[in-house]
């Protein structure tokens, strides 16, 4: 019991360390950083990132979080640069070099070249005394006084002061460029992620197999029609297909226990008035929403009052948007 005590209290001291590095970061978002915010949503070029060891892979983060959120990004590890790798980088690129220190040997080779090039150089720093910073055209602070590590040596607060930045950074140019869910769609349409903001009901209906009987159907025809389209449901139309009713499972059921001949029944028998409906266009997400709220597991798509189809739970579930 000590030890799981123990092992609670490393975790939670982390956490605290962590977030009160995060929450002094507040102090340091000044000029420098509007003016790159500026900068970029200004430039025709991409934003490259660079960054070696562990802020090489907060770079690699900060490039996807960017290219997700409207701003061409792309990823260019430090050591790699200076090794061939600069011949990437077009003249309206700018570029943000990553770096606790500012002061490890690959950066003192980088910087100056991108310098050299005429290329805008946007440091991100903790040690804003550093060769980095002072090389840099702006300066993103990403100060960390100190590590959640006990020895002070493993990137923890450091590189989660570096996350912070680049999230701040991220965001702010998606406000800044009015980005919309429909602009997040475009760059996410694979995953339960793209399929909520772009896969409609439309695309889950199929219109030729849209479970339907007539008022005067007996209730042997009504059964055939549900369990053919195997829908658990089946709408009740008029001659030029407009929705009077539904009928569903449970519908049958209830029918079974309080009738004792049930072939003189008809369809409208037996049918629910005012069944829950949802547009072909809205969101399937929607359409989920609309079920779990009613606790029901199949909507009416509808065109006005013309019956068009059914979306079932199952539908939704199916591609996984839940």
């Amino acid at each position: 019991m000590d030890s799981i005590n123990k092992i609670k209290g490393i975790a939670i001291n982390t956490i605290k360390e962590e977030a009160r590095t995060i929450s002094q970061l507040i102090d340091y978002i000044d000029d420098d950083f509007a003016k790159v915010v500026e900068l970029i949503l200004e430039s025709k070029g991409r934003v490259v990132v660079t960054g070696i060891g562990k802020s090489a892979n907060i770079a690699t983060k900060i490039v996807a979080t960017l290219n997700s959120t409207g701003t061409p990004s792309m990823f260019m590890h430090a050591a790699d640069a200076i090794h061939g790798d600069l011949g990437m980088i077009m003249p309206d690129d700018i570029i943000i070099c990553i770096s606790k220190s500012g002061n490890t040997p690959e950066i003192k080779v980088l910087a100056p070249l991108i310098k050299n090039v005429g290329n805008t150089l946007v440091g991100m720093v903790a040690g804003l005394d550093s060769f980095l910073a002072k090389q840099s055209d702006y300066v993103l602070k990403a100060v960390a006084d100190k590590e959640a590590c006990p020895n002070n040596l493993a990137p923890t607060n450091s590189t989660t002061a570096q996350l912070v930045i680049g999230d701040a950074l991220a965001v702010s140019l998606l406000e800044m460029r009015q980005f919309t869910s429909q602009d997040f769609a475009k760059f996410h349409p694979g995953g339960a992620l793209g399929k909520k903001l772009y896969l409609r009901v439309s695309d889950l209906i199929s219109k030729q197999t849209a479970p339907q009987v007539k008022l005067e159907d007996d209730v042997r025809s009504v059964i055939l029609e549900i369990s053919s389209k195997r829908m658990g449901a089946a709408a009740v139309t008029d001659g030029s297909s407009k929705l009077l009713g539904i009928i569903t499972d449970g519908d049958l059921r209830r029918m079974m226990q309080q009738y004792e001949d049930m072939k003189p029944l008809k369809a409208k028998d037996i049918m629910s008035v005012s069944p829950k409906t949802i547009g072909e266009d809205e969101l399937a997400i929607n359409a989920f929403h609309q079920m779990e709220k009613n606790s029901i597991t199949q909507l009416v798509v509808c065109d006005g009052e013309k019956y068009i189809g059914l979306v079932h739970l199952h539908d939704i579930l199916k591609e996984g948007i839940v």
